[in-house]
């Protein structure tokens, strides 16, 4: 059911759903703004970025005190990459 509103938009907004409308891209202004709030409703129900999480996570982890850290001083785990590596290139 459609219900009847009145909005305000700016000039710069109201233009550019005119020609919007113009080159027959909306049939109605009311279409474009219906538009952009079905884009924004989706944009609501999307996931989060999981990289954006992922970067939020190494932001906490890189605040923590320095005793809180891992050590990898005595890990090799760079060595056996290359090794890894070394490995399939000899192939």
């Amino acid at each position: 059911m459609n219900v009847k509103t009145e909005i305000s938009l700016t000039e710069d907004q109201l233009r550019y759903a005119e020609r919007l409308v113009e080159e027959g891209i909306y049939p109605s202004i009311s279409s474009v703004v219906e538009a952009g709030l079905a884009q924004l409703m989706l944009a609501d129900e999307t996931p989060a970025d999981p990289l954006a999480g992922m970067a939020d996570e190494i932001r906490r982890r890189m605040d923590l005190p320095a005793d809180q850290w891992i050590s990898m001083k005595d890990d090799d785990l760079f060595e056996r990459v290359r090794a890894r590596i070394r490995a399939r290139s000899a192939k």
